[in-house]
């Protein structure tokens, strides 16, 4: 045995009486303690000083258990564990627990179980794990017990894990303000308390009772309530308390005064707190630079140097500003919004403070402010706390006027009660007749220059702050301070707030305060709106306020609302109408308000010009999704994009001609007449793949959900955001509003289903009844019945009054992937991968039809049973069909007979994604995964639209109610809205993007194939198609066009090669064909995926050379300049030069080892020869040498294209990440990489760059990706861009000038631009 248990090997085990007797007196002893009241004792303070260790008295341990420390602190369950093994064989356990039961930390019943364990080390074993269980108080009495039991040497090994405790034994001390609780909350920047302070315990010990369950784990409090309720100061007055501190929050508290703010100045504050919280440290010596690098710092700071630490956030406003403080930690925040924490995840508490006070609370404010005793108030107080109906607002008012006339209670008590309004005020929670009457008596105190500067506020909106710069202008004061003195009286008079923004203050007026202004001076308020708008062009004159400007924010939100209650209506013209505005505005703000100023004040506007009007909406509403990006476009370039006769592209070219003078690069579209725009409205609410969207039943509200797990709901007029709530913990796959828009469900991945309150996005239910991904939801016509299909298989039925299933369907066999109610909601359809489409009744849930498509789908002479994915099921107007899809055809069946009545075969390259049927006519709306979607008339049985725009799958489509609008949504991130009418009457032929484009002065002529498989030669300047060849039997594949345009050759995707003269169309020979390059108006070279190479003469047709060297596909041919060589590159990674008229192979280059070459190109001179590949790298090579090649490195991806400038000294490569490099091609080293910063992480350029151009001076770059841009070659950096409508360009023709440009995007859309001069 050690040495450690021989006090307790020379104890006399005594009999059971012996320990009975031992335990009472044990009691007893231990309740003189606490009687007596003692701390630390003389003895344990010597004791200290000797180096041995103290004892703890029970009253000592007593105050751990009121709130210094209560949980096990982790030094001291490490300590506990580590020495476990000494403990465990040397104590006995009996006399220990009679300590620690008389220290009431150990019940009877622990004791029972560990005296029934059948050795001694065993029952110490359990001993110690009961220990364990429990808290700092348990391992103190056991520490205690082991040093009256004699065991000091073990006692000892625990001594340096005790924990650290306070010696003060007062209740105030404990639960109360301490020294110590002071210093944290000054240091962590917590408001003192107000000069007239009352208690309101209730909700302060609310607010406390929340905090402490932030004890253990992370997670948001919510302190909300309306303005003037004391949030802030009752959130403040929690935190003054000792245990508050001690046990929940050691690690400190942080607090924030954030308001409303922008994005910028959110930035600000976490740049302040993180510079607070890093002060001492090196660790981050500059300041973040954006919010996701404050964000990471600040989640940093909080976990490793403040863990279990409190940050207060006060005031918040948006929802979004808790997600740049989303660190996972602990948060306090005071909001009038009960629902903001709804944005972010983690568990959420939140704590009402009413605004009302009781009767003795607004007499004690009353008392404080008049420095007297309630009891000494006179009767009129408790007239005024009544006429005040316990708003704290108003009682303040009084009271701070009361401070100054202290002999005036019964003229206040008459003011309150003399002041009546006719008008009908709309309900409130506080009472609007007795602030007003409080307004009026506290302005009636006033100077007379004070009350018209008053009286100015009364053009302010509510909810509204105002930075004192906005108040300087109005005014007219030459200084800042001067309008802060003027302000500082109307705060210390309670008839006005202040909130302080950093360095800078932000007022604001009550919502009741400013009703009570606008009443008093409705006479005068277009008089006073009109100051206003004066006093901002005085001071701004012929420019717009900029980002720096403190007021910013304000005249980009007010002045056109400033001006039409002014009455001036040519200067809300000139406002809107203008360029310039929509740049500034936007750039600051996005589109959403301007749009929805353009909606607002339309009756003004329209009559100047309702047709401008129009065009600056329109424009707003198709380009407003590029306007949300960063970088931020070219306002102007996107201008020129409108139709000639539009205000907006009258405006942006008098700008672009003027900034070209000056040698800024923009571009005139001259084809683009021939496109006609039939989106209604494009947005973009997503950071992701848009998976569902849907009409609210007013048509007024649209809601969508997608994989960044939100829900989003906006404006279908504008656009703008409603409501944005972190839905589920996995993507939402569909939403869906209730019949009376009061609800919206969602469904998700994570397999639950969740409806919310459309209006607030507050949560209502929650159903976890499926065990797989739910796919689709949908609410009934007419009752609030929810149905809900899953992967699990089943269908299921809610009613929203319950709190449970209502129904299980089950029947199918494999996911269920759509659903949708009758019109009549007598029945349910439901779809699956099973290949079936199922009809149920509602009432009862039975089976009542079943269509079997998998009949229709598999052909007889099929081998293997195919599963058939069946994505959507939809009924007719007058439920009398019924439309399922699968793969790229739509069925429908009679409902009554089960009869197929027809088939619809749509785009045989796509497959279905989702279907609509409109209700107010035969249309069919059909989502499809190429990006685009169709119309389909059902009586006629004919496709009689298509809709292009989409950059990428199109997952959903849905008419709204009467008809008039489709909206689509897209894994390109954007919900597009479109004019039924529009689309239904245009069904434009949309081209593919292999062409070629022959430039002849100011001619552009343009061979190019169509989604018919024809072939069309389009005049560029006009648009027109001048002429179009026969319908081909397979899908043009290449195409190439003489300089005489008398000679072109197309090959087909059946391998047939179709050569045809402009006066007489023949086939001159078929040949199996890859790729060709035309170099001379008689040959061509041919690379074939056997790869051989076959040079021609044209037109006869005839093979001069079959050259085979090649083991894989041909990638490219291309004849040297000097016309003497044809160099051929293949995906067998090498590059072979060609006498082509020999057959001779010249070189043959092992370019890039096992991987293939992607792109190759020969300088002007003729001598060196550039290559591409996939292996991430580029070389060049010396066709007169034997030089070893430089090899290019640096790109981070594929290199899809590679360039010489045309006086061969530099080459220019383009990879998948949209990354632009330029090299020196003398010796290889880099010049320069063409970048700019962008929110798209996964690519630059918005796609691949797939093709490249130099000026003829070398001085420009143009390159083709997601969209074309123009680069310096001198700085590297972005000259223009121009935003095709659709994405993935494959290559670009240019000029030899390069002055016009040719291409064609993924949707089909032809671009001939021009560079204005």
């Amino acid at each position: 045995m050690h040495g450690w248990g021989a006090r307790a090997q020379h104890r006399a085990p005594g009999d059971a009486r012996a320990q009975q007797r031992g335990r009472a007196r044990r009691h007893q002893e231990a309740a003189a303690r606490r009687r007596r009241g003692s701390g630390f004792g003389k003895g344990a303070a010597v004791a200290a000083a000797r180096g041995i260790a103290p004892h703890f008295r029970g009253d000592v341990l007593r105050q751990f258990q009121l709130g210094t420390i209560v949980i096990m602190e982790e030094r001291t369950r490490s300590c506990l564990l580590q020495n476990r093994s000494a403990l465990e064989q040397d104590i006995k356990t009996s006399y220990i627990m009679d300590h620690l039961i008389s220290e009431e930390v150990l019940s009877l019943e622990d004791e029972q179980k560990v005296k029934n364990q059948a050795t001694q080390k065993e029952r110490a074993a359990l001993l110690l794990n009961i220990i364990l269980e429990k808290d700092n108080y348990a391992v103190i009495s056991f520490y205690n017990a082991l040093l009256n039991e004699g065991y000091k040497e073990l006692a000892a090994l625990l001594q340096d894990g005790l924990p650290i405790i306070s010696t003060s034994t007062k209740k105030n001390s404990i639960n109360g303000s301490t020294a110590y609780v002071q210093t944290i909350l000054c240091e962590g920047g917590v408001p003192q308390r107000p000069v007239v302070f009352v208690d309101r315990p209730e909700i302060v010990q609310s607010i406390r009772n929340a905090l402490y369950k932030l004890g253990n784990d992370p997670g948001w409090i919510t302190i909300y309530g309306m303005a003037g309720c004391g949030k802030s100061v009752l959130a403040a007055e929690a935190l003054r308390n000792h245990r508050v501190i001690a046990e929940c929050f050691p690690g400190g508290v942080h607090w924030v005064a954030v308001g409303k703010q922008d994005r910028a100045g959110v930035l600000v504050k976490l740049q302040n707190l993180c510079s607070r919280l890093n002060q001492g440290s090196h660790t981050y010596p500059s300041p973040p630079l954006n919010t996701e690098e404050a964000r990471d710092r600040l989640r940093f700071l909080m976990a490793r140097k403040y863990p279990r630490s409190l940050l207060v956030l006060d005031d918040v406003w948006d929802s979004w500003v808790l997600k740049c403080f989303d660190v996972q930690c602990r948060v306090l925040i005071t909001s009038r919004d009960k629902s903001i924490t709804e944005a972010v995840t983690g568990n959420s508490f939140p704590v009402s403070v009413q605004s009302g006070l009781s009767n003795d609370k607004g007499l004690e404010i009353l008392s404080l402010f008049v420095n007297s005793k309630v009891t000494s108030l006179p009767e009129e107080a408790h007239s005024i706390v009544q006429e005040c109906k316990g708003s704290p607002l108003v009682v303040s008012l009084i009271g701070a006027l009361l401070r100054e006339f202290p002999k005036r209670w019964a003229y206040y008590l008459k003011q309150l009660r003399s002041k009546q309004f006719k008008r009908i005020r709309k309900s409130s929670s506080y009472d609007y007749e007795a602030l007003d009457e409080a307004m009026a008596a506290s302005i009636e105190m006033l100077k007379e220059d004070y009350k018209e500067y008053y009286k100015d506020l009364s053009v302010l909106e509510k909810d509204v702050k105002v930075s004192t710069k906005v108040l300087c202008i109005l005014w007219d004061l030459d200084t800042e301070e001067e309008v802060e003195d003027i302000l500082q009286v109307f705060v210390n008079k309670s008839l006005l707030f202040c909130d302080r923004n950093g360095k800078s203050f932000q007022y604001y007026l009550h919502d009741l305060q400013l009703d009570f202004l606008t009443e008093q001076n409705r006479n005068r308020l277009p008089d006073l709106h009109a100051k206003m708008v004066c006093q901002y062009q005085k001071t701004y004159k012929r420019r717009f306020p900029s980002p720096s400007d403190e007021d910013c924010m304000y005249w980009y939100s007010f002045l056109a609302n400033h001006m039409a209650k002014a009455n001036m209506d040519k200067e809300l013209y000139s406002l809107l109408f203008s360029m310039d505005w929509i740049k500034a505005k936007t750039k600051l703000m996005g589109p959403a308000q301007l749009i929805n100023d353009f909606v607002e004040y339309r009756h003004i506007l329209d009559e100047e010009n309702s047709t401008v009007r129009e065009d600056f909406q329109e424009f707003l509403s198709l380009k407003g999704h590029l306007l949300v990006q960063k970088p931020f476009p070219d306002i102007v370039q996107l201008g020129l994009c409108q139709p000639d006769s539009s205000e907006v592209y009258r405006q942006a070219n008098l700008q672009a001609e003027e900034r070209a003078k000056k040698g800024a690069v923009y571009l005139e579209w001259m084809n683009k007449k021939t496109l006609q725009n039939l989106s209604r409205l494009v947005v973009r609410p997503h950071s992701d793949a848009v998976f569902h969207a849907c009409f609210s039943y007013d048509g007024m509200k649209i809601a969508s959900c997608g994989a960044d797990k939100t829900l989003q709901v906006f404006k279908s007029k504008t656009g703008e955001k409603l409501l944005e709530v972190v839905a589920h913990d996995d993507e939402v796959l569909c939403c869906a509003f209730s019949p009376d828009d009061k609800f919206i469900a969602t469904c998700s991945s994570d397999a639950k289903v969740k409806v919310w309150n459309a209006l607030t996005g507050q949560l209502f239910q929650e159903y976890n009844e499926h065990s797989e991904q739910v796919n689709y939801c949908r609410f009934s016509h007419s009752q609030i019945l929810l149905a809900t299909c899953s992967n699990d298989t089943f269908l299921k039925t809610w009613d929203l009054k319950g709190r449970g299933c209502r129904n299980t369907l089950f029947g199918h066999r494999g996911y269920v992937n759509h659903c949708s109610f009758s019109p009549d909601d007598q029945y349910l359809a439901s779809c699956s991968n099973d290949g079936t489409v199922k009809l149920w009744k509602t009432s009862s849930a039975n089976q009542w039809k079943c269509f079997d498509v998998k009949e229709q789908v598999w052909k007889p002479d099929d081998d293997d049973e195919e599963e058939v994915l069946l994505k959507c099921c939809m009924w007719s107007s007058d439920g009398t069909q019924i439309m399922t899809a699968a793969k790229n055809i739509i069925f429908v069946f009679d409902v009554m007979t089960g009869d197929l009545i027809t088939e619809l075969t749509t785009s045989s390259c796509s497959s279905i994604q989702s279907c609509d049927v409109s209700l107010t006519g035969p249309l069919l709306a059909v989502a499809m995964s190429h990006n685009s979607v169709e119309l389909w008339n059902l009586e006629l049985r004919k496709r009689v639209a298509d809709c292009s725009g989409h950059l990428s799958w199109v997952h959903c489509v849905q008419f709204s109610l009467d008809g008039s609008m489709l909206l689509s949504s897209s894994d390109d991130q954007t919900v597009r809205l479109w004019d039924t009418n529009k689309v239904h009457s245009s069904s434009a032929v949309s081209l593919v993007r292999d062409m070629d484009a022959i430039f002849q002065e100011d001619e552009v002529i343009v061979l190019v194939s169509d989604n018919k498989k024809c072939l069309q030669l389009i005049n560029g300047k006009t648009g027109d198609v001048m002429c179009q060849s026969e319908v081909q039997n397979s899908r043009i594949r290449c195409c190439c066009l003489n300089q005489h345009i008398n000679l072109a050759a197309f090959g087909c995707g059946d391998g047939i090669l179709k050569v045809g003269m402009k006066s007489a169309r023949f086939v001159l020979q078929n040949i199996g064909w890859k790729r060709q390059q035309f170099q001379h108006s008689l040959l061509i070279a041919v690379g074939l995926e056997n790869g051989t190479v076959k040079v021609l003469e044209l037109p006869s047709g005839k093979i001069l050379k079959t050259l085979i060297g090649h083991t894989e596909c041909v990638q490219r041919c291309q004849f040297t300049p000097d016309g003497k060589m044809l160099i051929s590159s293949s995906n067998d990674s090498t590059i072979r030069v060609w006498n082509y008229i020999s057959g001779e192979l010249l070189n043959n280059y092992d370019c890039h080892k096992g991987a293939a070459v992607l792109s190759c190109d020969v300088s002007p001179s003729g001598s060196k020869i550039a290559s591409a590949s996939a292996d991430k790298s580029a070389m060049i090579w010396s066709l007169n040498s034997t030089m070893p090649p430089h090899v290019l490195t640096g790109h981070n991806a594929c290199v899809r294209s590679c360039k010489f400038t045309w006086d061969n000294e530099y080459l220019a490569t383009g990879d998948d990440n949209g990354e632009i490099r330029i090299w020196r091609v003398q010796d290889g080293s880099l010049l320069h990489i063409c970048s700019e910063e962008s929110e798209n992480k996964d690519s630059k350029h918005g796609g691949w760059v797939t093709d490249l151009h130099f000026s003829p001076n070398s001085k420009k770059l143009a390159s083709t990706g997601g969209y074309i841009k123009w680069w310096d070659m001198t700085t590297g950096e972005s000259l223009q861009t121009f935003y095709t409508n659709g994405t993935n360009l494959k290559s670009i023709h240019v000029s030899s000038d390069f002055k016009t440009y040719v291409t064609i995007d993924n949707i089909g859309i032809l671009y001939i631009l021009k560079m204005i001069n």
